[in-house]
């Protein structure tokens, strides 16, 4: 067993990024020039980014996966913009299994996609039909009530798909990046909230309450 399940919490985890020296009680490693502006932190598209020694939904059979964010107009086509990673235990290696939140930036507006992968297989939520503008604040959700995987832009449904899961194992997660360091993300983060059960739209942060 990778981490003990009398120590996973039942309250959600909240990350704010308000700081560049803590974050959910934790020291970020910081890369480029991240800053703080507007209760957020923005990154440049190139070469910024925030890692954090937790993957905070390690353990989770059934999850929700909160993040206010907002894509700037001049990012790169396809951004990965937040990413859980579990790491081998032997080797401390990055491993597949993951979570990932990823904007695709089109004429028009952008699109949310979503991956999800552990032991028992994966699952992409895109769905490009549904565009929406650029330089706004939004929450955008993955949630798992053990059957399906569906994800949201501000509460309303991008798509959905069965999912067989196990659950995932301990690691870290970077924001602004790829766990890899690729596909920078250009934009701002305010906020992230992990929650070990499915919420329901009715239950999702607001990006008027999420502060």
């Amino acid at each position: 067993m990778l981490f003990a399940l009398s120590a996973i919490a039942e309250e959600p985890i909240i990350w704010r990024f308000q700081s560049l020296d803590t974050i959910g009680g934790m020291k970020p490693n910081v890369l480029g020039h991240p800053r703080i502006a507007n209760g957020a932190i923005e990154f440049n598209g190139k070469d910024d980014a925030i890692y954090l020694d937790s993957h905070p939904l390690a353990g989770a059979e059934t999850f929700t996966w909160e993040v206010v964010f907002r894509p700037d107009h001049d990012g790169a086509p396809e951004q990965r913009f937040f990413h859980l990673s579990t790491k081998d235990p032997q080797t401390g290696a990055d491993t597949q299994v993951r979570m990932l939140f990823e904007t695709r930036l089109k004429p028009g507006g952008w699109c949310l996609d979503s991956y999800v992968y552990s032991a028992k297989g994966g699952l992409t939520l895109l769905n490009c039909e549904k565009l929406h503008p650029l330089d706004q604040w939004y929450v955008v959700a993955i949630a798992y009530d053990g059957k399906k995987l569906r994800n949201y832009v501000n509460g309303e449904l991008q798509g959905e798909g069965d999912l067989a899961f196990a659950p995932q194992g301990n690691g870290h997660s970077s924001i602004g990046t790829r766990i890899n360091r690729r596909d920078y993300f250009k934009g701002a983060v305010r906020m992230a909230r992990f929650t070990r059960r499915a919420l329901t739209p009715a239950e999702f942060l607001t990006t008027d309450t999420a502060h």
